[in-house]
């Protein structure tokens, strides 16, 4: 007997549940390509506006290139995770797709301010400005999937949304070589309005959403909390990276990390006295959340520190054209997109603890077989199989991660969970990638690279262990 096709109803409700994956996915891979595609345009970035660093012609080996590197990525992140708590209070205040379309719309602005940019001050500018449009984006997105979504359908829509954005995440070093070696790097800014606007239009296809509050009361922002937790993170961070170039001493740095460190503590304080908190505490007395979170700390440090690191050894170390430094992640890409829906999926079923345990660990070695890498660089032996590895680890682990952090959390709170979840991620990436100097030894050199790569594994494990300890054996997520 053959099975009935579902009912016009189902079948509308199946519809809207693609177009919500869809526009889900597409938001959050306009923020994850725009961090991952200016890796390779780094160099070029700094040979063109070098003269507004330091002197022209500068290189990354040169102090003042490698510190217009370092901010063209931390502007970014700076903003994006500091913002990134208030914009998840804001998506469960004032709904998903409104938030959304504020901050694609912004994105498109912002990214054609990067292209123009005449000089590094600009540049860097446009960067944090383009963070603080990111933050509405992320966490409003994957919002948007677990309120639509429940039992394993979310962790399937969770693996899904996993491995398209990590494709972003992964193709923006390749897409990237392409636009630097053909048009230039601005291109490599500009083209993001092309997804934004595919982005939009797609949108108009959903349902408007009032505003509303939580438990469905008035709808209310806590600008209190807001403040302190955009100035609590922007603070320190902000000193780590000044810290590592001009000292800890340094008025400016010292300023910051202790007006930071202080308004984190008013943060907590606040919060929990707080009418309508922006970001519950009990958010934390939720096994899977904390144990979750915690692991993120190690992954994303780990994650963000490797593939900044990999485009610029193959390029400037093995003298590949940045196209072949970005063909150099495509395997992962490819990985990606076989293993993440099935591994999100596995995990809504059996429980997300093996996944979290043996993913970091395959990850790790991947990057552990990249201490094979000597002079003369071979990159076809000694990184691309490294990188089809942590591909693979990255794999096992992304989507139960990102499910185990919100398999308990109301649906009226899923969006400021994602936010700690994402700005955990995002900071803890900044702070990893504001250390590459001191780890790396100053320049990047063949030893200062084996360092990085130890320094990633050695994240990596402790984040195996954390989720293997801290996780029950049948923590669901669903």
């Amino acid at each position: 007997m053959s099975t009935p096709p579902p009912a016009p109803s189902d079948a509308a409700t199946l519809r809207g549940r693609r177009v919500v994956l869809v526009v889900a996915v597409l938001a959050s891979f306009v923020a994850f390509l725009d961090g991952s595609i200016v890796t390779v345009a780094l160099p070029a970035i700094a040979r063109e506006l070098g003269a507004g660093t330091g002197g022209s012609g500068a290189t990354a080996d040169d102090g003042a290139g490698l510190a217009l590197q370092q901010w063209v990525v931390d502007a970014y992140l700076l903003t994006l995770g500091s913002l990134m708590l208030v914009a998840g209070s804001l998506s469960d205040t004032f709904g998903r797709v409104r938030v959304l379309r504020a901050g694609l719309i912004g994105f498109a602005v912002t990214s054609v301010l990067a292209a123009l940019a005449p000089d590094p001050g600009l540049l860097i500018a446009a960067r944090a400005l383009q963070g603080v449009t990111a933050a509405l984006l992320v966490p409003s997105s994957l919002a948007l999937i677990t309120s639509t979504f429940s039992g394993p359908a979310q962790g399937k829509a969770i693996g899904s949304w996993t491995a398209w954005t990590g494709v972003a995440f992964l193709i923006g070093p390749l897409t990237g070589g392409a636009l630097v070696d053909t048009l230039g790097w601005r291109w490599v800014f500009a083209v993001v309005v092309v997804p934004v606007v595919l982005t939009l239009v797609l949108m108009s296809r959903l349902p408007g959403d009032a505003h509303r509050g939580r438990d469905g009361a008035p709808a209310r922002v806590d600008v209190v909390g807001a403040v302190l937790a955009a100035v609590g993170l922007a603070g320190p961070v902000f000193a780590l990276i000044e810290g590592q170039r001009v000292g800890f001493g340094t008025w400016y740095v010292v300023l910051p990390l202790v007006v930071g460190l202080a308004a984190l503590a008013a943060f907590v304080w606040w919060e929990r006295r707080a009418p309508a908190p922006m970001m519950p505490l009990t958010l934390f007395r939720t096994r899977s959340f904390s144990v979750g979170n915690l692991a993120t700390v190690g992954i994303y440090a780990a994650l963000s520190l490797g593939t900044l690191t990999i485009p610029l050894v193959v390029q400037e170390l093995a003298g590949l054209t940045a196209t072949l430094a970005g063909l150099v992640t495509l395997p992962t890409t490819i990985v990606s997109l076989l293993f993440s829906t099935l591994f999100g999926t596995l995990a809504a079923t059996h429980g997300p603890r093996p996944f979290m345990t043996v993913g970091p660990l395959i990850t790790a070695s991947g990057f552990l077989w990249m201490l094979l890498v000597a002079d003369p660089i071979d990159v076809w032996w000694q990184v691309v199989p490294g990188v089809v590895l942590f591909g693979f680890g990255l794999s096992v682990t992304v989507a139960p991660l990102t499910s185990t952090v919100l398999s308990q959390i109301p649906a009226a709170q899923s969006g400021i969970a994602s936010a700690v979840n994402n700005a955990i991620s995002r900071v803890a990436g900044l702070v990893a990638v504001a250390f590459l100097g001191v780890i790396a030894g100053g320049a990047l050199t063949v030893g200062g690279f084996h360092r990085v790569v130890i320094v990633v594994a050695v994240m990596l494990g402790v984040s195996a262990l954390v989720s293997f300890v801290g996780l029950r054996e049948r923590t669901r997520a669903s």
